[in-house]
């Protein structure tokens, strides 16, 4: 469910051919736009310092001699590169990442199975608010990736069969992609409950243990180069925000990637354990403010102006027809977070409405209907008025 609004955000990059927090100043103008890239950025130096905490454990697992700062700083270091070379090389070295980690995980899927005690299975009593607890984190997690989607299909032709080949595309690539090693940490969990998940798959892999759990963590500085990569495009989004007028170029670009990177290292290497279970919080809670981002993002460019957008518009001073502040998308982004705040449960926090649902946290549901409605009627208020208003005329 997660991944179908995720792949209506990367359907936008071939219409617009601009990055997706650009395109976010069609609905909230220039500077309405700003708090919500702040928000992205926050949110991709969050996913790389934890790609590089797990990448550096797995690969102190399969290699001693990468045991803590090393294998973390290996981690950043193998991160940058692809940033630096840029999208090409990002895309290249992914296709290839992607067919040998497809591979390594089956491979560890079918030795799950294998191995299974399936009188394990007896004992487990699946329940209706253990699967929609699931679904909501899943789903959270899929929309977190939505803000950069269309940095990629940005590239692609403005054709209708390109917008159509991107929503497959990302759809059917994120869904596997989450699914597989879902299943496998399942697995994982069911045979060696307790146990540290890198050292389990060496322990269900047999022989190539050391081989898959290498794989796996070789791939994380490619999944971590697309969050610093386009960090890095949010970041001179801000700076253009204030210098309209600026161009940047690779050295702007190499600047903002390394910044970024090395906050996510710094936070990595040099905070405390218990640091990280509050950042964890912290990413918790802003993929659930994306949520009503999400919902104008997708009302406006699908049910409201059908992708009809002025994209020079994006980069002038004033904002064009867009302006500076939207409050129209502003006040409906603020209604869509505060009626998630009842429903929210993620780290020390817990709204007082969770227990009604039994525990489950379905906050991003709520914003999604209430925002859309919101936005949405708004819109159609104010535009008829206007057409009302001229027809006097």
């Amino acid at each position: 469910m997660g991944a179908v609004f995720m792949a209506l955000h990367a359907a936008q990059g071939p219409r617009l051919g601009v990055p997706q927090m650009v395109q976010s100043r069609g609905q909230f103008g220039v500077y309405g736009s700003v708090p919500v890239i702040v928000l992205v950025v926050l949110m991709y130096i969050g996913f790389a310092a934890s790609n590089c905490v797990v990448g550096g454990e797995a690969l102190s697992q399969v290699l001693p001699v990468l045991h803590g700062v090393k294998g973390v700083a290996l981690i950043a270091v193998l991160t940058l590169i692809p940033c630096v070379l840029g999208y090409r090389a990002i895309h290249m070295c992914s296709k290839l990442a992607s067919w040998v980690s497809a591979l390594g995980v089956l491979y560890a899927i079918m030795c799950g199975f294998g191995r299974l005690s399936w009188g394990l299975l007896t004992d487990t009593h699946g329940s209706v608010a253990g699967f929609l607890g699931a679904l909501s984190v899943s789903a959270l997690w899929q929309i977190a990736y939505a803000p950069y989607v269309s940095d990629s299909s940005r590239y692609l032709p403005n054709q209708q069969a390109a917008a159509r080949q991107a929503f497959g595309a990302t759809y059917g690539g994120t869904v596997l992609g989450a699914i597989l090693p879902m299943i496998l940490g399942s697995l994982l969990a069911i045979s060696w409950p307790g146990a540290s998940i890198t050292g389990s798959l060496l322990h269900l892999s047999g022989s190539l243990g050391g081989v898959i759990v290498l794989i796996l963590a070789l791939a994380i500085p490619l999944a971590n180069a697309m969050s610093v990569y386009c960090g890095a495009l949010c970041s001179l989004t801000l700076v253009q925000t204030l210098r309209p007028h600026w161009h940047f170029g690779f050295v702007a670009r190499l600047n903002a990637t390394v910044l970024l990177l090395g906050a996510a290292l710094w936070m990595s290497l040099g905070m405390a354990g218990d640091f990280f279970k509050a950042y964890t919080a912290f990413l918790d809670i802003l993929m659930a403010v994306l949520v009503p981002w999400t919902a104008i993002n997708l009302t406006d460019y699908y049910l409201l102006k059908q992708g009809d957008y002025d994209v020079k518009a994006f980069f002038a001073a004033d904002g064009g027809p867009y302006g500076l502040l939207n409050g129209r998308a502003v006040v409906s982004y603020v209604i869509g977070v505060l009626v998630e705040i009842p429903f929210l449960k993620t780290g020390p926090y817990t709204g007082f409405l969770v227990s009604a649902v039994h525990g489950i946290d379905v906050s991003w549901i709520v914003s999604l209907g209430v925002t859309t409605g919101v936005y949405g009627l708004w819109y159609w208020l104010q535009e008829g008025h206007a057409q009302h208003s001229v027809g006097e005329l």
